[in-house]
């Protein structure tokens, strides 16, 4: 090389091979951007320097590789020429980096969270405020994380990239098991001993968290299944955090709910824990009302005042939902978000580019910018190795290699002029120094002097103890693109040499990427189809109901339809992080879309749009509150420097707003269509509905109907609460059909004049209903009996089962029972 370095100026470059001697260069890999005359250089755009390290200790070349990383930067002063570069290590190192520049993102995570649930906690009652409730709610779910961490890094399980999106996911499935406790505690009585409330507490909200954790640990034990070790890594760490979340959910944080009842229970404030009044002492101002008194709740149910957005759900959306036009937009709009995301899903490309492992101003992505622009016409350069101790003189061996070589070389991605073969050249040097290489003891004896001679090729034999126990050559790729071309390469080239006669084996270093391609797809479509028939054996076991199985199957199909197709329109890919996110997606489209079905099925409004109305009313604010704190959880990472993170906050924000529109908007129009099994009230015939009259009036007791006082402020009939007649502010009225009952000391005559109240809601046989009640000025509960009857009979029977006497009534036939409790 020194005589043409020095005559660089006479000497002429050929492209794609330079060749002197015996050696041919291949330059398609070392010169770049060229302007070619009849293959002759005149031209280049870029140059690319390999620079070898010697072998041997990988600790002392991993050290000089890292000081190398350090040094080579700061020491280009080279003024019109850009100089980009990678090493062996650099791609390992930059995406290690990735997980130390996403950990300043968790601090604003939990901050976000926190400010998200006091928000939602927050009360105009500075008793009732859940300030530091929503707080210390945050705190189980950071706490979950730290457990779940320190145990899977005892036991050694590997922490990789992968795992760093963990805490993001853990804190919103944290929050939103907070939000339902929360919810459920509100609903209790707050008369009632905290011990009381909190498992009252817990009896309603077993079933939801229950199914939430069991979902997605089980979705993402699913994903251990996958041959990717970081997707194990991944999955064992959000599994394990998932089951702590929900130890800490119904410990850590039911203790703390427990101190904060007792703290309510005295009416103390919520900063200063001090007393204070119930009701504001006249003459002070609306800001001390505000900030200083508090304490109150819902007279008539004794339960913490509702969510201003529970009636919401019930006053305005839910109603909105079920008019005839607003179904007609509904199914429209689904109908154009399946289009979409159908045409998406034969849009979806496989594989992760190499330049997205690291982050976008990395210093590894500049070179790769670079290989792609100049040095994009040429592919892996593939290393076809014989194992074994081929005995490369005979002549039946040399033809059935060469038989071999060609058959790689007709495939339509080799390149056939581009051949690197030690074999090759050494025959060529036998040709002309007259050796006669088809005689073994003239082949090995003389190679060991080629290889000296010919030092470029010293590597690719191994010649040991006067035998070749292996060798390799070399094949060039073209035209390679896309991930589809990788993976039809590499499968093509494993199928040729498992064809040929002589034992071979293709290798390159970025195989390791493109084998994931052949069992992605695979891999994904298995593990799909388990989670889901994982999570519906869960859901029939927990929620009986051939309905509700029915929509929680439709749900999870059409969610991973529309992610797997929005994504492919978002510049996603399908890999490793992505497959792992759609199986994921199956346990939160469980969460959604279970809950509101059974919802739906559960409740015994008389029409199919009220129990929606009804569904709604009850879980809309709690599954809109659970997908709002599980995209703050992760909508941090959407500022991340790194493609993995921004694609898995990309996907996660898809199944977490396809879920909440499923839940509240598609399934409650879809069930008012298909309400196949559930029972309607407003069928039953009027022999029927005499015939549970009569046996409600033989069970009711009288006992029931007992007058008492508690705390001197209201008073109590068939265990629900009314006010006294001196609070009451409703106008009196003539009596209409009320409720009747038998053997009452306090007839009610025909026109008597009522005091008008109202019990806003209690249950009979796991039916709520809201109905008019009537108690005479002297607050006896008093009957009006059908003025058809003798004065001697007293058929009375319970509910509005007749026309009233005097105008219309409204209150609803109730089906009374020894079972009938209030609700809290």
């Amino acid at each position: 090389m020194n005589h043409y370095g020095s005559n660089i100026d006479q000497t002429e470059l050929t492209f794609p091979f330079f060749r002197f001697g015996f050696t041919t260069i291949f330059l398609g890999y070392s010169v770049g951007g060229v302007n070619v005359s009849l293959t002759v250089i005149k031209s280049a755009k870029a140059i690319r320097l390999f620079y070898c390290l010697k072998e041997g200790n990988r600790s002392t070349t991993d050290l000089w590789l890292n000081e190398f990383l350090k040094v080579f930067p700061s020491n280009q002063s080279l003024n019109f020429i850009t100089v980009t570069h990678s090493t062996s290590l650099s791609r390992q190192v930059e995406f290690e980096a990735n997980t130390r520049d996403v950990i300043p993102l968790f601090s604003i995570t939990y901050v976000i969270a926190i400010v998200f649930s006091i928000v939602s906690c927050l009360r105009f009652d500075c008793v009732r405020n859940k300030v530091w409730v929503a707080t210390f709610g945050v705190l189980s779910a950071g706490l979950a994380v730290l457990s779940a961490f320190g145990m899977m890094l005892h036991i050694g399980v590997p922490f990789v990239m992968t795992v760093a999106n963990s805490p993001f996911l853990i804190l919103g499935i944290g929050v939103d098991d907070m939000f339902i406790l929360i919810s459920c505690w509100q609903q209790t009585n707050v008369h009632a001993r905290v011990e009381d409330r909190l498992a009252d507490t817990y009896k309603e909200a077993a079933i939801s968290i229950t199914i939430t954790t069991l979902t997605d640990v089980l979705a993402f034990y699913i994903g251990l299944m996958t041959p990717f070790r970081s997707v194990q890594s991944f999955c064992l760490y959000t599994s394990t955090a998932i089951l702590f979340c929900f130890l800490y959910s119904i410990t850590f944080f039911g203790a703390f709910l427990v101190l904060n009842g007792r703290r309510e229970n005295s009416n103390k404030h919520w900063l200063t824990c001090k007393e204070v009044p119930e009701d504001c002492p006249v003459g002070r101002s609306k800001w001390y009302d505000l900030c200083c008194v508090g304490g109150a709740y819902d007279r008539h149910t004794g339960a913490e005042e509702v969510q201003p957005m529970n009636h919401f759900f019930k006053k305005h959306y839910g109603p909105f939902l079920v008019k005839p036009w607003t179904k007609v937009c509904v199914i429209l709009l689904y109908s154009v978000y399946l289009s979409i995301s159908i045409y998406g899903c034969f849009q979806i490309q496989e594989g992760i580019d190499l330049r997205n492992l690291a982050a976008d101003d990395s210093y590894v992505n500049r070179y790769y910018d670079d290989e792609k622009a100049y040095f994009y016409e040429y592919g892996p350069n593939i290393m076809v190795i014989i194992r074994g101790e081929f005995k490369y003189w005979e002549e039946k061996n040399m033809l059935d290699l060469e038989s071999c070589v060609e058959d790689f070389k007709n495939l339509s991605f080799i390149e056939k002029d581009i051949f690197t073969s030690w074999l090759k050249s050494y025959k060529y040097y036998g040709y002309h120094t007259n050796l006669n290489l088809s005689v073994e003891n003239v082949f090995k004896t003389n190679l060991s002097s080629f290889l000296r001679s010919y030092s470029d090729f010293k590597q690719d034999v191994n010649f040991t103890n006067n035998s070749i126990r292996a060798s390799r050559f070399f094949i060039q790729t073209v035209n390679i693109t896309t991930a589809i071309d990788e993976m039809n390469m590499l499968n093509n080239l494993r199928d040729t040499a498992r064809r040929c006669s002589v034992p071979l084996l293709v290798y390159h270093p970025v195989f390791i990427y493109h084998d994931q391609y052949a069992v992605i797809v695979s891999n994904t479509v298995q593990n799909i189809s388990v989670t889901t028939a994982v999570m519906l054996l869960i859901s029939l076991l927990l929620i009986p109901n051939p309905l509700c199985c029915l929509w929680v199957t439709f749900s999870i199909a059409s969610v991973i339809v529309g992610v797997t197709g929005f994504m492919a329109l978002w510049d996603v890919n399908l890999d490793t992080i992505s497959m792992i996110i759609l199986v994921v997606c199956i346990g939160f489209s469980v969460d959604f879309s279970a809950h509101i079905s059974y919802a739906f099925v559960s409740n015994k409004k008389p029409t199919a749009n009220e129990k929606a109305v009804e569904a709604l009313f009850h879980l809309g604010y709690p599954i809109l509150q659970g997908a709002l704190s599980t995209i703050l959880g992760v909508i941090v990472l959407s500022a991340s420097k790194n493609y993995i993170f921004r694609t898995f906050f990309k996907i996660m924000f898809l199944v977490i707003f396809f879920g909440l529109f499923h839940g509240i908007t598609f399934i409650p129009v879809f069930l008012t269509f298909f309400d196949f099994f559930s029972s309607n009230s407003g069928n039953v015939s009027p022999q029927e509905k005499r015939a549970l009259e009569n046996e409600a009036m033989t069970n009711c007791q009288l006992k029931n109907i007992q007058e008492k006082a508690v705390d001197h402020d209201k008073q109590i009939y068939d265990n629900h609460t009314f006010l006294p007649d001196n609070q009451q502010l409703f106008p009196t009225q003539a009596c209409p059909s009320v409720w009747t009952l038998t053997v009452n000391t306090h007839p009610t005559q025909s026109g008597q004049m009522c005091m008008a109240s109202t019990v806003p809601m209690f249950r009979v046989d796991s039916q709520t209903y809201e109905v008019q009640m009537y108690t005479a000025s002297n607050d006896a509960v008093t009957v009006n009996c059908n003025q058809n009857l003798g004065a001697g009979e007293h058929h009375c029977v319970i509910g509005n089962n007749q026309p009233p006497v005097s105008q219309e009534c409204n209150a609803p036939f109730i089906n009374c029972s020894d079972s009938a409790d209030p609700v809290p």
